[in-house]
């Protein structure tokens, strides 16, 4: 997004109580994905978001509408749309009831390429587009190439074709918004007014307005994105030619939507509903290398984020571990997945053996952050250790899973021997992690969460045949016991963090409740005791009662990050409520109940319960739950959604919970929760 957009933006959304100026929330509408590309489809509009994905920009802006003569009808202001996913695949099927009669919107994402296939009653009428491409991000020192009836909008790395099933019954170009525009008090309506007599303007312009002529009331508009380095004209225009005699009506598109699906059938799943959206999620969020990005980035300037649209290994890490343990028990054939994320991880991996804070999905590079004292001189403690912990847990498991690739093993198993010296270097004498950043990214301490990751990495590692077992096997014993260290008795839960000369911070912090995963994990190579069993016991029903909130103003319901937490809470006084914490609160309850079941303890009935009441708010139709199946991050008090929507770990959250729920007999039966033997 460029100044004219955000000085747009703020005209827009100036006074609201909800709306942060200059941001493209995805709360609405919903995506279509496949090997990079990311493409957002609201009513009448839709928008390219895949740029970490796949370091292409392509459309920034698009309209939709019919022309009839002299009128024009745009669905995202003269029609009533309904939207959703054609089955469990990501074909999204739009209906627009216009004042002139109904439209059938198809849109599809395959590779870099998108197809909007329109099918309408209406007679003698037109399509009409109106297209915003940013080839390299830019909006200026862009030119055309018109191939009969594809144009092509180029800068200089990336190059972007436009073509239609039914060619163009009329095409012009538009030179960005005027310093008058962005000087009046009124936001900038699109598509602007025919061009004030410029002749370079239809030319120099990634902006176009075209008109579709319809066959049978139907037609196809294409778009391809390319890198000129990966791929030349001619075998784009051979793609292009492709997908406008192949893609001209509903059955190519149903038939291309059910191959391209992440998931063959889900009739026999559990929640089927809420697995399939979860896989597709995270499949729509992963770049071609394997990687994921936390989010569609919908703060482009970064005015009010970090950004989103970035890998971090915590999170990916923990995506990777939830989805590798899902696929194990719901048997989802995602095992090239697995390996995706493996080889990544492989190949991200630092000198020192630790992960920097974050990369470009699409291809690995070091991104902007501000926690790389690994890569900086002196010993900084802006590095964030629970990420390399995280990474470790799931190599570990994966290879205990067994690996196919003889050379993948070997990459896994020397990239796990310098990991585990990095963990160890980080890991002081008294058991616990360094002085570091926490898993939220705001402070600084010895935080529980971090200390919850070198347990589980520790004992995933131990729980495994190579010779590196045994010492995984004392430290995460000695990570263990100095656990302890951090109970507070009065308020019977583990503290957030140790900071300042030894003291320790008595917030309640859903992440905290990593520790739980840690112990069933260690519980798997050596044993935890009952006095253990009783905190871990105190600190979930503590946790989940200390961060519970169901604002006044709402039907909402859930669990807030931590206590104290004021990021983006706009004009509302209290903690907003986050998928993520309530996910985790369901994921840790789940855990729990499993943990005392496998040691014969009755409370687990009591843990199962919880998980069960959690769970049910982020499933599809609970009240965090949007009607897309998507997760927000987070939700105002109003029940407005905020940030980041879809956020990929919340989406494995509620895969894994599922999924052990399923395994374990807790779905429906808070009886039967003790496993198999």
């Amino acid at each position: 997004m460029q100044l004219r957009d955000a000085l747009d933006d703020y005209k827009r959304s100036s006074g609201d109580s909800t709306l942060f100026a200059g941001e493209r929330r995805t709360l609405s509408g919903r995506f279509s994905g496949g090997d990079g590309r990311l493409v957002h489809i609201d009513e009448g509009v839709i928008r390219d978001f895949g740029y970490p994905l796949s370091g292409l920009t392509g459309l920034e802006r698009s309209r939709f509408g019919l022309s009839l003569g002299d009128e024009k009808f745009w669905f995202d202001e003269d029609a009533t749309s309904t939207q959703t996913y054609y089955e469990d695949t990501g074909l999204v099927k739009t209906v627009h009831e216009t004042p002139i009669g109904e439209v059938t919107e198809l849109d599809l994402t395959i590779g870099n390429a998108h197809l909007t296939h329109f099918e309408t009653v209406a007679e003698h009428a037109e399509i009409i587009a109106y297209v915003s491409l940013a080839p390299d991000g830019r909006h200026s020192r862009l030119g055309q190439l018109h191939h009969e009836d594809v144009i092509e909008v180029y800068h200089e790395t990336e190059h972007d074709f436009l073509g239609s099933a039914t060619g163009f019954a009329g095409i012009r170009g538009q030179i960005p918004a005027s310093f008058d525009d962005l000087i009046s008090e009124e936001p900038t309506e699109y598509p602007r007014p025919p061009h004030d007599g410029r002749y370079a303007e239809d030319r120099l312009s990634g902006d176009l307005v075209c008109w579709l002529p319809l066959d049978h009331g139907s037609t196809t508009l294409i778009t391809l994105l390319t890198d000129w380095e990966e791929t030349d004209r001619a075998d784009a225009l051979a793609q292009m030619e492709t997908f406008r005699t192949e893609y001209t009506d509903r059955a190519a598109f149903e038939e291309a939507a059910a191959a391209t699906a992440p998931l063959d059938d889900t009739d026999d799943l559990p929640l089927d509903e809420s697995v399939s959206a979860d896989v597709r999620v995270l499949s729509l969020l992963t770049g071609t290398t394997g990687l994921r990005m936390a989010g569609p980035d919908f703060d482009p300037y970064y005015r009010h984020s970090g950004g989103y649209g970035y890998t971090w290994f915590r999170d990916d890490a923990e995506i990777s571990l939830f989805v590798l343990e899902s696929d194990q028990h719901l048997d989802l054939g995602l095992e090239e997945w697995h390996a995706r994320s493996a080889r990544a991880y492989c190949e991200t991996q630092r000198a020192d053996g630790s992960w920097p804070h974050r990369v470009w999905p699409h291809n690995g590079a070091l991104a902007p952050g501000w926690a790389n004292a690994r890569l900086e001189a002196g010993d900084g403690v802006d590095y964030q250790a629970d990420q390399t912990g995280s990474v470790i847990a799931f190599l570990a498991s994966y290879y205990e899973s067994g690996i196919d690739d003889p050379d993948l093993e070997a990459r896994v198993v020397d990239t796990l021997d310098d990991a585990v010296d990095s963990l160890d270097e980080t890991l002081l004498d008294d058991g616990r992690p360094m002085v570091c950043q926490n898993a939220w990214e705001d402070s600084i301490g010895r935080f529980t969460h971090t200390t919850a990751t070198f347990l589980e990495a520790y004992s995933a590692l131990a729980a495994t045949d190579l010779p590196m077992a045994d010492h995984a096997l004392d430290q995460a014993t000695r990570v263990y016991h100095a656990i302890g260290d951090l109970w507070l008795a009065d308020r019977g839960l583990y503290a957030l963090r140790e900071h300042g000369a030894g003291g320790l911070d008595r917030r309640a912090d859903s992440a905290t409740l990593g520790l739980i995963g840690a112990h069933l994990a260690y519980d798997q190579v050596a044993t935890v005791d009952d006095d253990r069993l009783d905190k871990l016991d105190s600190h979930v029903h503590t946790m989940i009662e200390a961060l519970w909130h169901d604002p006044d103003e709402s039907e909402l319901a859930g669990l807030y990050r931590y206590e104290g937490d004021g990021w983006r809470q706009g004009e509302q006084g209290h903690e907003k409520i986050w998928t993520v914490s309530t996910g985790w609160g369901a994921n840790a309850a789940a855990q729990l109940a499993a943990l005392l079941a496998d040691n014969d303890d009755d409370r687990a009935v009591d843990a199962a319960s919880r998980a069960r009441e959690l769970l049910e708010l982020v499933l599809p139709g609970g009240v965090l739950c949007e009607d897309t199946s998507y997760l927000p991050e987070q939700y105002f008090d109003t029940g407005e959604p905020d940030s980041a929507t879809p956020l990929g770990w919340p989406h494995a959250l509620r895969l894994a919970t599922v999924s052990l729920m399923d395994d374990r007999g807790m779905l429906y039966a808070a009886h039967k929760v003790v496993a198999d033997d």
